[in-house]
């Protein structure tokens, strides 16, 4: 792993239970946060038992290089998962030593193609050539699976795993909220039933966060009382704090995990993420909060559990006519409640017991492929 974050703690530990069940041992081995907008996230824990790894990292032509010490995890693993990025360094020898048969085998883990920014056809190229040379790869989504297999990959050696996050710490979370709190939350902020908008997330470029701050107070000219929650930090929360100081539309509430995420998702109507949408997707769906999001050509890949019109929102990319569509969905409670159930439905199907159960059939089949 890159870096540890804290909605994959829940993920690691039961799928070193599943993976005990079957009769096999998991290390999780993790470097860290080698950018600042990582570092400012503030997200990035440690679990007992992993293995943090000595790292080198640096920037050379504005990108990023990364190596990580795998010291005797090369010789003691049978199969290495490893990040499907060209920057790590300790990547190469790995599949080197594949290739000759003298090393564990190598399989990858992540998005399939790049989702989140732009790539030239050379990075893209080496990319699916780099990603060629593993035993395996397990996608977050389908559309990564198809990415890979288009290029040559193996469509049988191919896992989605269904990216996501602790959906039932979350929803016992979300069911064990009381009138009581939901009441001094209202009033503690101000909110208005039915004319309340919550973000969470990292408050990075990549979530638009100019633009959540001009739609929030559009919205708010529509529909008197109207405020937005803000949950998270990162590099541009000072934008956050200077808009709250001036409207009082936006309103910075710090970081939110496991109750608390679950306490402001029962008081907001909608989930306002105009920039990338990731396992935000699933939040939405044990909080039964509809994201209103835009058609961005730079989501993640959990983008695609979003379906306009069914469990989410996808307007228009203006700040303006985002705020009409949200407007409008607040003032329409019977789309609003359509979409709320299809979220409560589809937060049956993303689960971490499901993801983990996915990903330790992929990783059984590849062991037994190997010892073979």
């Amino acid at each position: 792993m890159p870096f540890l974050s804290e909605f994959r703690q829940s993920f690691f530990r039961r799928m070193a239970e599943d993976l005990n069940d079957r009769g096999v041992g998991l290390v999780v081995a993790y470097g860290a946060p080698y950018n600042r907008d990582q570092r400012e996230r503030q997200d990035v824990v440690d679990i007992e038992g992993a293995v943090r790894l000595p790292q080198w990292s640096a920037h050379v032509a504005g990108r990023p290089l990364v190596h990580k010490r795998l010291g005797s995890l090369v010789r003691s693993s049978d199969v290495l998962v490893v990040d499907q990025s060209l920057r790590n360094l300790e990547l190469y020898p790995l599949l080197l030593r594949q290739l000759v048969g003298r090393g564990p085998t190598v399989a990858m883990w992540d998005h399939g193609r790049t989702y989140t920014r732009p790539q030239s056809r050379l990075e893209q190229s080496l990319k699916y050539a780099l990603t060629r040379r593993a035993s395996w790869f397990f996608s977050y989504t389908a559309g990564g699976a198809q990415a890979v297999t288009e290029r040559g990959f193996p469509r049988q050696r191919v896992t989605v795993v269904q990216n996501t996050i602790d959906t039932a710490e979350l929803s016992a979370a979300y069911r064990n909220v009381t009138d009581d709190q939901l009441s001094e939350l209202h009033h503690e902020y101000g909110l208005t039933p039915g004319r309340t908008g919550l973000f969470v997330g990292a408050l990075s470029p990549s979530k638009r966060i100019p633009f959540l701050i001009e739609a929030a107070d559009e919205i708010a000219a529509r529909l008197p009382g109207f405020r937005l929650l803000v949950a998270g930090t990162g590099q541009q929360r000072a934008l956050v704090e200077e808009a709250a100081a001036r409207s009082s539309a936006v309103v910075p509430v710090g970081q939110a995990f496991g109750a608390r995420k679950a306490l402001l998702g029962a008081v907001s109507d909608v989930l306002l993420m105009p920039g990338l949408v990731g396992l935000c997707a699933v939040d939405s769906f044990v909080l039964q909060v509809p994201v209103v999001t835009t058609a961005w050509p730079w989501h993640a890949p959990e983008f695609e559990y979003l379906e306009h019109g069914r469990n989410a929102l996808v307007a228009p990319d203006d700040p303006g006519q985002y705020a009409r569509a949200v407007a409008d969905l607040l003032g329409n409670p019977g789309e609003l409640d359509a979409m709320r159930r299809e979220c409560g439905n589809d937060a049956q199907r993303y689960t971490i017991e499901e993801m983990s159960r996915r990903f330790v059939e992929g990783l059984v089949r590849l062991l037994e492929d190997t010892a073979r």
